[in-house]
């Protein structure tokens, strides 16, 4: 790395115009410390941000032992496995900025950074969001370190690769690209370097905006890369030749390249039996569809289709609806903006005063608007269904999706009846068919379809079954390291 004429005019300067300096990049701010000592006929400068720094570890590490042995050289008093040694201001104020203190003697050139950054932090946890039954309770928290730290100590692996990136242009937030080198793509890896080396931006408040800078399809309502807080989740996913990206600040990671449904995977699915694992799947797939046609379905019934209805519930039908004075899209409207009122309002609150608020609120709202006649009793049945099948979604970033596709279909059902329905479905399983994450299809393994995969999609198949990493993540190796004694049994018996 070449230096600048200023920076090579600043190394020549004493150590009195490296302290202005040092007080003008910073902008005078008041949290600045310079502590200033006399050590073996010389001064030293301690530079560092107090509100970054644990000052009791630079008296313990560096004042107390600098003021007991006033001889010798620097790096025999400080042991130089505690320093870092740079020759520019520009990575001495970046080392202030991520919690450093800068030690500059008088008549040195290089200046001497000791890592004594203060440790506040909450403790692990296990995810509210993504709760289990079994296996690790572990969650991220803030602290990068402390997260790339738990992700180590999960996958014990020498290819473990963690690759570092500056993100935002005036806070410089740290992200870390994590991936194993044998199994991950190497294409895919320099591909998300490129898109996240490119983003300009301000200010990253969260790994949300690097994921909306990054992905394929931005105007699409499905997200395209998977984010979690739980440590197990992101370590399966290394192991299938996935890339996992975190940040500085932030509670999750987000996982890519990543399919449809993989969002509807859960930890749980593994650690039961493989019938059980299976049958909680595949009732996970189906609230994707109950979800976003039950009002629909509703709407074209009681709008188009009165018909399909049999006899026995036609007079019951009738009877709810006749006195509504509202046609049946008003009617679904209304309850279903009300629910996402009710929901919203309970993430909002203090938790107890949310869960308080979405219980009474439904059942005092639901029975009122029944009693005036505003929305029939079939209607609150649907609408609860409705918000029941999206409850049952493991990621919250797809929740939302379903909670938000239901709309245009009500929509279409309120205007073509089953046609509109048929319409939408077809629009949604185009786009899912068409869409990619870098490289890679997004409805795989349905589409392009491959029976060897469906394994572990719709299905939990044993784990003996699942030799073969999935083919959409491009992992550099497909086999993975199985065996067992009852697999090979197994093996013998089909032979």
């Amino acid at each position: 790395m070449g230096k600048n004429p200023e920076i090579k005019e600043m190394e020549l300067s004493s150590i009195q115009e490296r302290k202005s300096y040092f007080q003008t990049l910073l902008n005078n701010t008041e949290d600045l410390v310079i502590h200033t000592l006399n050590w073996n006929q010389r001064q030293v400068n301690l530079i560092y941000l107090a509100t970054l720094t644990d000052q009791d570890t630079i008296l313990d590490k560096l004042i107390f032992p600098l003021k007991r042995i006033n001889e010798g050289e620097f790096l025999d008093v400080i042991p130089l496995g505690q320093l870092q040694i740079t020759c520019l201001i520009e990575q001495a104020v970046e080392a202030l900025l991520n919690g450093g203190c800068v030690v500059d003697c008088e008549g040195e050139t290089d200046f001497y950074i000791f890592h004594a950054s203060s440790s506040f932090g909450r403790s692990i946890t296990e995810p509210i969001n993504e709760k289990v039954f079994g296996d690790s309770h572990e969650g991220f928290i803030e602290r990068l370190t402390t997260n790339l730290h738990l992700i180590r100590r999960k996958v014990v692996n020498k290819d473990l690769m963690i690759r570092y990136l500056m993100v935002g242009m005036e806070t410089n937030t740290r992200l870390a690209m994590v991936y194993i080198e044998s199994l991950a793509n190497p294409e895919i890896v320099t591909e998300l370097e490129k898109r996240i080396t490119s983003i300009r931006i301000d200010y990253i408040a969260s790994l949300g905006f690097v994921e909306q800078l990054i992905e394929d399809a931005p105007f699409s309502p499905f997200p395209q890369i998977l984010s979690t807080e739980r440590v197990d989740r992101v370590a399966a996913n290394l192991m299938e030749g996935r890339i996992a990206v975190l940040a500085e600040g932030s509670a999750k990671a987000i996982i890519l390249p990543i399919n449809f449904f993989a969002f509807y995977q859960s930890p749980d699915d593994y650690n039961a039996r493989w019938i059980n694992g299976s049958f909680f799947r595949l009732l996970r797939v189906s609230s994707f569809f109950i979800a976003i046609t039950l009002p629909a379905g509703y709407i074209s019934v009681v709008s188009f289709h009165f018909e399909t209805i049999p006899n026995e519930l036609v007079l019951l039908m009738q009877s709810a609806v006749l006195e509504i004075p509202f046609p049946p899209i008003i009617e679904a409207l209304l309850m279903e903006i009300t629910i996402e009122m009710l929901r919203e309002a309970g993430l909002r609150l203090h938790t107890a005063v949310g869960q308080t608020i979405g219980i009474v609120g439904g059942l005092v709202i639901g029975d009122a608007i029944v009693k005036a006649g505003l929305v029939s009793n079939i209607m609150i049945i649907v609408v609860a269904s409705t918000a029941l099948a999206s409850f049952v979604v493991p990621s919250h970033e797809f929740r939302e999706t379903v909670r938000f596709l239901r709309f245009p279909m009500m929509l279409l059902a309120a205007t073509f009846g089953f046609l509109g329905i048929t319409f939408g479905f077809t629009c949604i399983l185009i786009h899912l068919c068409k869409l990619e994450g870098f490289g890679t299809p997004y409805f795989y393994p349905l589409s392009p379809f491959k029976w060897r995969d469906l394994k572990d999609s719709l299905v939990r198949l044993p784990i003996w079954k699942m030799n073969r990493r999935p083919a959409d993540s491009l992992p550099q190796k497909k086999l993975r390291e199985l065996f067992s004694r009852g697999w090979v049994k197994h093996e013998r018996r089909k032979r």
